[in-house]
């Protein structure tokens, strides 16, 4: 097609929010006819499914149905899902170490995901046990370079 809203103007945002909201009606309405326990947050063209259980075997049980229902959605709307931007992360509050299991969604898009240490979303670094340590080290290191930097500026014209 030669007619339509180029990508970053302020238009597309909204025709993309008023084409995708059905989506995501229908895909929690599934849900919530099969009793499956679900929060899904969307940010324009990038989604997070949230999963709250106390057993990881659950947990990945959830978002394998998750990834299932909306992939094929997706794909009755004609959309396409990039599975290499797919990341899972698990987060706990057990107080000693704890592996979490990786997500096998080889059935349905030949991926298997190993869940990541850390998440980087809007700015702020979060870890496994929800701390803001490494957030505080990031921008704490941030600022002592940025000190030793205008120290060197100092000296030049």
């Amino acid at each position: 097609m030669d007619v339509g809203v180029g990508q970053g103007s302020a238009l597309s945002s909204i025709l993309f929010i008023l084409f995708i909201a059905s989506i995501f009606y229908i895909f929690e309405r599934r849900l919530k006819n099969l009793n499956i326990p679900a929060s899904f947050h969307s940010f324009v063209d990038n989604g997070l499914f949230i999963s709250q259980e106390k057993s990881f075997i659950k947990t990945n049980a959830n978002f394998f149905c998750y990834y299932n229902i909306i992939l094929l959605l997706l794909n009755q709307f004609g959309l396409v899902v990039e599975h290499e931007k797919t990341e899972v992360f698990h987060f706990s509050k057990s107080h000693g170490t704890f592996n979490s299991l990786v997500l096998d969604l080889s059935q349905i898009s030949s991926l298997i995901l190993q869940p990541k240490d850390m998440w980087k979303y809007f700015g702020f670094i979060f870890n496994k046990k929800l701390s803001f340590q490494q957030y505080i080290n990031f921008y704490m290191n941030k600022a002592l370079s940025t000190v030793k930097y205008i120290k060197m500026l100092e000296n030049s014209n």
